[in-house]
């Protein structure tokens, strides 16, 4: 046994020692698998566990081939995969215990002080976000919470306690009092839905809620902190330069407030797969900091004197570098756009020092830096999206063929030209094809035509847009400024033009019901062998890949969707000419629960209410229906309200259903032939999606363990 361990280890250095692939980018990606690793163990001592293991295997390494000089590659990987997968986890672990913020208990109304930390304008909405710091009397201990306020009572308080120079009263710094009803930030509604308590628990929130009644101002602000000043000032004059739905988009792409963008224009560049553009992130930055690097290069090479002395492309990086990080604290320096502004920053350094600029360990370093900091961005689609489409990039423009394509030659312009579009078309459409299975796990939907509309529209935003944007500003300092503002609107009405269009389009939109973990693992190391390995070799990544794509389009749709509460049913049917709808249990105003059951049983049309189905039976109380799946019937009970009825029909009733669902406690004579989930299941379990052909049940609480957001099952 020993031979044939020692046989493995020396194949194994043999390897390591030929292979080619940079290594630092594999360190990228174990720090992260570490992170990704504590969000999937479910308990503290699993965490301890897996640290515990990353460390005796990397003492064991050092240890076994000490005295193995011909074994100097394998001992060093070892050790440093191990230690750098502990380091994950223990990272979002701190970070955890550090920044985690336990919810309220229960919701509540109540009368709140606090001091307003961040105001964010949503006037798409007719409404303000404040987030407050408040002191909770019974804990001794002060807590962050997020509310609401309506442009009605904000325009009543300013009325009452304007500033002194005339601004907004409900700005950062003032302390505030006001009646709220609160909530604690609410876990998946679904299997697979949008997790904001995680969200919320890396920002410290403690509660969300809405303002009642008016604010009263305690103590005004001193003054408003100059970037968020700057900001909202900025916004408000883009918007009176550029009207309509265009000035909405200037205004985000110039201060990175995107309140304004009407819930119309949002998700048609979403289905037209531009939903990237409206996000503060790489195209804007490197924008930013490309044009002012070109703009300071040129400017200084007029200058014989200075161009013969220092080595323009340092100063022109300098330049480059404030103008980005300038812009990233003016658009808010959100996480995307730090994580951006790192990445440009290390660009600036390689061009500075006459380094190839495009590399996988510029995108290595970056991603580290962004997970030191904000580890608990891994799970999000913001990073994941980010850094595929970077990865993706430089492993195309970095392999064989596209270097012979676009290597320079003797040519025509129009020849050129051609060269280029083909060029970025190809980029988009592999840029797609990488993002396609992160979007639809997080979002149940892709836009199919993306990589068309992003030829148009990148090259749109990058090139004329967001230069006419910063020329316009620059010649509103001497009043100069309405034609660049003119040609920014027309642009921008191009762009929001393409996004309708495309996603007007027939089969615009693809909907997958929630894919497992799995299938997600396997497309992400299909993927990240095919952009980290080199030659021949990488082609290899394409196997996991094929994979996980057999597994997305075999992935089974769920019969039965039941929200966390147990008020939002999703039955799904198909008609007689094969098309599938979605029965819904209440007809909900929430445009929330109806997406969410929509997007996770792949249904594109609205809603039908259980009642107008033919093949339902419906009472004041509740709903019966019978459905025909993997060979058998199942009999429905789904209780419409919370109204009261006779124990000994409610009971008979439950002994002739498979399924029972309602949104209060039912007694335990209620017993149904399969699963009752009513509040008592689902406040253990929340929501949940039912196979009825397979018999298995899908939970929220399987993903969640004993993390601190979740805390069903644990009181």
């Amino acid at each position: 046994m020993s031979s044939i361990w020692s046989a493995i280890a020396d194949r194994a250095e043999r390897f390591l020692a030929e292979a080619g692939f940079d290594r630092a980018p594999w360190l990228a990606v174990l720090f992260a698998g570490g992170i990704l690793a504590w969000f999937y163990l479910k308990s503290p001592w699993q965490w301890a566990s897996a640290i515990g293991f990353a460390v005796i295997t990397a003492i064991f390494a050092l240890a076994a081939w000490r005295d193995h000089s011909n074994r100097d590659h394998l001992r060093n990987a070892v050790i440093a995969c191990a230690l750098v997968f502990a380091c994950g986890v223990s990272v979002i672990w701190l970070r955890s215990e550090v920044v985690g913020a336990s919810a309220i208990e229960r919701p509540s109304v109540e009368r709140v002080q606090g001091y307003v930390l961040a105001r964010e304008d949503q006037p798409a909405q007719d409404r303000i976000r404040l987030t407050l710091a408040v002191r909770d009397a019974e804990a001794g201990e002060s807590r962050k919470i997020r509310v609401n306020v309506p442009f009605e009572t904000l325009a009543e308080t300013d009325a009452r306690y304007r500033s002194d120079s005339g601004g907004s009263a409900l700005v950062e710094g003032a302390v505030l009092r006001m009646r709220v009803r609160l909530m604690p930030p609410a876990s998946p509604m679904l299997p697979g839905a949008y997790d904001f308590a995680r969200a919320a628990w890396f920002k410290g929130f403690a509660a969300t809620g809405s303002v009642i009644g008016g604010v009263e101002v305690l103590e005004k602000a001193e003054e408003a902190g100059v970037i968020a000043r700057v900001q909202r000032s900025l916004s408000e004059h883009v918007r009176s330069k550029v009207g309509g739905s265009a000035g909405h988009i200037a205004a985000a792409f110039a201060s990175g407030d995107r309140g304004a963008i009407t819930a119309g224009d949002r998700d048609a560049m979403r289905d037209a797969g531009l939903t990237h553009l409206l996000a503060i992130s790489g195209l804007h930055v490197t924008a930013v900091i490309g044009g002012a690097y070109l703009v300071a290069i040129k400017l200084f090479a007029l200058f014989p004197y200075l161009a013969l002395r220092v080595r323009l492309p340092i100063i022109a990086a300098g330049v480059g570098a404030m103008a980005g990080i300038g812009y990233t604290l003016l658009t808010g320096a959100q996480v995307p756009t730090v994580r951006a502004c790192a990445a440009a920053m290390l660009v600036l350094i390689a061009l500075a020092s006459g380094r190839d600029a495009l590399s996988l360990r510029m995108v290595a370093v970056a991603a580290i830096f962004v997970l030191l900091l904000w580890p608990e961005s891994v799970v999000g689609p913001s990073f994941q999206m980010s850094f595929s489409a970077v990865l993706a990039i430089v492993a195309l423009h970095s392999s064989e063929p596209v270097r012979a394509f676009m290597a320079p030659r003797e040519e025509g312009a129009l020849v050129r030209m051609g060269r280029g579009a083909t060029m970025l078309f190809i980029t988009g459409l592999v840029i797609e094809i990488a993002l396609m299975p992160i979007v639809l796990f997080h979002f149940h939907r892709a836009g199919l035509y993306g990589a068309a509309a992003n030829v148009l529209a990148i090259p749109l935003v990058t090139f004329i847009s967001m230069p006419l944007i910063a020329l316009g500003l620059v010649f509103d300092l001497i009043g100069l400024g309405s034609p660049f503002w003119w040609l920014a609107e027309r642009s921008l009405e191009l762009l929001l033009g393409i996004a309708h269009f495309t996603s007007a389009q027939p089969g615009a939109v693809k909907l997958m019901p929630q894919m497992s973990g799995l299938t997600i693992a396997l497309f992400a190391v299909g993927g990240l062998w095919l952009a980290l390995w080199t030659g021949k070799g990488r082609l290899w990544g394409f196997v996991p890949a094929t994979l996980a794509a057999v597994l997305l389009f075999s992935t089974p749709i769920p019969d039965v969707l039941i929200g966390r509460e147990g008020r939002h049913v999703g039955i799904t049917v198909e008609a007689e000419d094969g098309s599938r709808s979605l029965l819904s249990l209440r007809d909900s105003r929430s445009s929330y629960s109806r997406d969410n059951l929509l997007e996770l049983s792949s249904v594109t049309s609205e809603p039908i209410p259980l009642a107008d189905w033919q093949g339902a039976r419906c009472s004041l109380e509740f709903c019966t229906i019978v459905l025909n799946r993997g060979g058998r019937e199942w009999s429905l009970l789904l209780a419409r309200n919370r109204d009261m009825i006779e124990e000994r029909a409610l009971a008979a009733a439950c002994e002739r259903a498979d399924i029972v669902v309602a949104d209060r406690f039912l007694p335990r004579s209620c017993s149904p032939r399969w699963l009752k989930a009513d509040r008592r299941l689902l406040e253990q379990t929340g929501g949940l999606a039912l196979n009825l052909a397979d018999q298995h049940i899908t939970s929220v609480s399987e993903g969640q363990g004993e993390h601190g957001w979740w805390r069903a099952g644990q009181d």
